[in-house]
């Protein structure tokens, strides 16, 4: 990555300055150096800034930037300083090295073992198989497919994993609920009790308790019949689990009284008012914990100690859940109980996902159980499962979405994902015409192709792109530039967003990019009977698509040949 090399080879310049006693009073470096884009590009590519090494050297940061630049050691790139910042500007064989390290890797070319194989237990969505999916569940599944994908493509061992809340009374009371919509069916005069689910989807699951139950009672054909729809939409939204875990079978297996057990034998449970607590306070909690009521019954958490408990014992060094931002408090709680179990706290990482607010028409559409209601099922066959995914992912975890379902539809360059997907979809459109036949529009005559694909395949394996830049004004060969300097920051986009957990980097960086990729394309003419200099655009063009397409399969969003 070349912000890395820079700041490689700028510290081992400052080492040699401070040898050489150089810097003032520093007599070893410390700490760590920034590389930037630059803001104003007559200055360079990449800055950075050693202003923060004034405190030790005692001398001025222009200085200190100037004795500093004149040990880095570096072909192909000019070196200038400004103030307290060096300055690099990328040369052409650099720019070379990008665009034929990304036609030999080609879908490898952003992978890495950052991940070094941790083993990582994602747990998300585990809604309640008690109804449809709402739209808040889009957005989680949305990110937790996204986030797995990325760290399997950087090296970690990852397996997902669907948290199935099949043990509480919801269970029972969705039942329930089925049963009468079975009688009201079979022509009984009943209503709907208070406090059960009166949605109108137990109807059609009535009447395929009608039509074959199974010999199932009512509360378990309706728990699997929600979630074999749950799991229907799950992969027609592009979202896969490994395993989808009951929390029935904690009970059914002993693993509830195994994490009790444990927690007995390290003194953090104990007796008060006829009921069990667990000495959360201990960790850093506000207060203790109920694990048994007075009636008896488990609380959530008991089970959800042994649930986590049950992760950690299955190996994986990392647990990583996507709750809703109503869980906020529950995360003290949670992690308290792992220490007390014995295991590191920090293994277990939580993000909370924000509301996700529906607009359409320009009015914010009411999310509460009323007939009329957005599921997010019904969202998908509205706008698609691409705008979905895209727009769920466009902002940070901790963010509020607003979710425009008219824009999500348009063909505008205002909806960031039809911007995104035409922009890979004319890459595709300028490789295709360069092996088709061609129109003289003139003569009314077919022309032969600009290219067999034989050639350009021969090409793309030995491709030198800096025979190209002499004969290009300065807005085509900035134009260029940029366009192969944003592909090649990919890489470190993607270590980020894993780092931070945060896949709408990579939404970001794909609007970023077709902006770029438009730019390219608007100051420079790909095809012409100048065959080498559309050979080597062609080669531009290719890297755009494929990276272009690894992050669009990132994040589950189809990258489209044609529109």
């Amino acid at each position: 990555m070349l912000k890395n090399y820079f700041i490689e080879i700028t510290k081992n310049a400052v080492n040699k300055a401070v040898e050489n006693q150089e810097l003032g009073a520093m007599t070893e470096f410390q700490g760590d150096l920034v590389c930037d884009n630059t803001k104003d590009k007559k200055f360079g590519d990449y800055a950075i800034n050693v202003s923060s090494l004034a405190r030790s050297a005692k001398i001025a940061p222009p200085l200190i930037a100037q004795n500093i630049a004149k040990y880095i050691e570096s072909s192909d790139i000019e070196v200038n300083t400004v103030q307290g910042f060096i300055n690099f500007k990328i040369g052409n064989n650099f720019l070379n090295k990008i665009v034929t390290e990304i036609l030999d890797k080609k879908d490898n070319y952003l992978k890495s073992n950052y991940g070094n194989g941790e083993k990582v237990n994602i747990e998300y969505v585990s809604a309640n198989p008690t109804g449809p999916f709402h739209i808040g569940h889009g957005r989680w599944a949305a990110l937790g497919s996204a986030l797995a994908s990325i760290m399997k493509y950087l090296g970690y061992d990852v397996f997902q994993e669907f948290y199935i809340n099949d043990a509480g009374n919801q269970i029972q009371k969705l039942g329930k609920s089925l049963e009468i919509r079975v009688r009201q069916l079979q022509g009984e005069d009943i209503e709907m009790e208070e406090g059960l689910y009166p949605g109108e989807y137990l109807i059609d699951c009535a009447k395929r308790y009608i039509k074959d139950n199974k010999g199932l009672d009512y509360a378990d054909f309706a728990k699997l019949d929600m979630l074999n729809q749950q799991k229907d939409l799950l992969e027609k939204f592009g979202t896969h689990f490994d395993l989808f875990f009951s929390e029935l079978a904690l009970y059914q297996d002993g693993e509830v009284d195994k994490a009790m057990e444990a927690l007995k034998k390290a003194g953090k449970i104990y007796e008060k008012d006829d009921a069990v607590w667990f000495k959360s306070s201990d960790y850093g909690d506000d207060q203790d914990r109920v694990l048994i009521k007075t009636d008896g019954k488990n609380t959530y958490l008991t089970a959800d100690i042994a649930y986590h408990k049950n992760k950690f014992d299955r190996g994986f060094d990392r647990l990583i859940n996507i709750w809703g931002a109503d869980h906020h408090g529950y995360i003290p709680r949670m992690k308290a109980a792992m220490e007390a179990l014995g295991y590191n706290p920090d293994k277990l990482e939580v993000l909370l996902g924000q509301l996700v607010n529906l607009i359409q028409n320009g009015e914010q559409q009411r999310m509460g159980k009323r007939k009329k209601m957005f599921t997010l099922d019904e969202l998908i066959d509205e706008v698609g499962v691409d705008a979905t995914r895209f727009w769920m992912l466009m902002r940070s975890s901790d963010t509020t979405i607003d979710f425009d379902v008219d824009l999500a539809k348009s063909q505008s360059d205002k909806n960031p994902v039809f911007y995104v997907q035409y922009a890979h979809a004319r890459s595709c459109s300028i490789l295709r015409k360069a092996v088709e036949m061609r129109l003289d529009v003139d003569n009314k005559t077919q022309l032969e192709p600009y290219f067999k694909q034989e050639e350009i395949d021969e090409y793309f394996k030995k491709a030198d792109i800096t025979k190209i830049f002499k004969g290009l004004s300065d807005d085509s060969f900035n134009a260029v530039k940029a366009l192969i300097l944003k592909l090649e920051e990919g890489k470190s986009l993607l270590e980020n967003a894993v780092k931070y957990r945060a896949p709408y980097m990579i939404c970001k960086y794909l609007t970023e990019l077709a902006g770029d990729f438009h730019h390219f394309y608007n100051y420079t003419r790909v095809l012409s009977d100048d065959k080498d200099d559309s050979l080597a655009k062609l080669a531009i063009v290719n890297c755009f698509r494929i990276v272009m397409k690894i992050m669009l399969d990132l994040i589950g969003v189809c990258a489209l040949e044609k529109m």
